[in-house]
């Protein structure tokens, strides 16, 4: 064979290699994309949603199997469904849950693909048995919320904002209040401490919050899918220009804690596969605030409250006690 002619078969071989690289990463990119911000998703693609990440032990799916069972135990509960409107004209749906003699307001905020009685209904009882009136937000394109587009808190913190308004405007209002989020949650009530919040806001408890979309998405990428995150980011920040409107590194958690002039308990546990320990770390570093900080060792995503109960709730405990105060002596603090 000629070598022109091997040439030739070395650049066509050599194209045709390139070629499937660009469309399995375009796939990729679209896979992960639906994935993380949409809506609606192909049957496919939700069965990577439940199959994602390390596999389940059997401790762990017993906490699993108590979260569900409390989630349909808070569903029964008497409450009162509210409805407002966000900034750009959704509609938004929570459930409020009033106690005998408040003490405080929790504005309680979902996990990314979640749901308001699964990451709540654990501590339901806890926050009644301690007087708090709790706002279980549902988040935008969850339950029965509108949007078809999950912000992963870029979108949200705007949502928490009109929340808080709503509040504000209530008989209770006089009540300091406390914005409480898990997972993605955790991460909106973050950023929303960034924007300028009115005295009633008291206090941010964040319990295993990411830094930024970017940084979770490259995480979950490289770290549990083995997908080189370099390869798709571009095409990653295309699509979240197309469908929220931000760049996924455009504002962060951790800058929004250099702003954040509200205290701020962060939680985690150290055994966290879905948004590592290490996330909290720096926004607690980050954090201009008042802060604590409680790592429960031996916890996953979400689990430190099941993991070491009497602990977490010493530490709430301790935050309201240092925190409930006038806005006088908050100011002080």
């Amino acid at each position: 064979m000629k070598k022109r002619t091997k040439r030739c078969i070395a650049v066509a071989a050599g194209t045709t290699a390139a070629i499937a690289t660009v469309n399995m990463v375009r796939n990729t990119w679209e896979n992960l994309a639906e994935i993380a911000m949409d809506r609606n998703l192909s049957e496919s693609n939700e069965q990577t949603v439940l199959s994602a990440g390390r596999p389940v032990s059997d401790k762990g799916q017993e906490r699993e199997n108590r979260k569900i069972a409390a989630a349909d135990q808070l569903s029964k509960e008497e409450c009162t469904t509210v409805t407002i409107h966000s900034y750009d004209g959704i509609c938004l749906t929570g459930h409020l849950y009033c106690v005998e003699n408040p003490q405080r307001t929790i504005i309680a905020v979902h996990g990314w693909r979640s749901s308001w009685g699964k990451d709540f209904g654990i501590i339901a009882d806890f926050l009644c048995a301690n007087d708090c009136n709790v706002l279980y937000v549902e988040q935008r394109a969850h339950g029965a919320s509108e949007g078809n587009h999950i912000g992963f808190g870029l979108l949200e913190r705007y949502d928490i904002l009109e929340w808080i308004d709503w509040i504000n405007a209530q008989e209770f209002s006089s009540c300091p209040v406390y914005l409480f989020g898990m997972s993605m949650g955790a991460a909106t009530v973050l950023m929303t401490a960034g924007e300028e919040l009115s005295n009633h806001i008291h206090g941010v408890i964040a319990d295993s919050g990411y830094t930024s979309p970017h940084d979770e998405w490259k995480y979950i990428a490289e770290s549990n899918l083995h997908y080189s995150y370099k390869l798709m980011e571009k095409y990653m920040d295309k699509a979240a220009m197309e469908r929220i409107g931000y760049l996924p590194g455009e504002y962060s958690s951790t800058v929004a804690m250099q702003e954040c002039k509200t205290p701020v308990l962060f939680i985690h546990g150290t055994d966290d596969h879905f948004v590592p320990v290490e996330m909290t770390y720096e926004n607690y570093k980050a954090c201009a605030a008042p802060k604590r900080l409680l790592i429960v060792p031996g916890a996953g995503h979400c689990l430190s409250y099941l993991v070491d109960q009497e602990k977490y709730e010493g530490e709430l405990l301790r935050f309201w006690q240092d925190f409930d105060c006038t806005d006088a002596e908050y100011k002080i603090l």
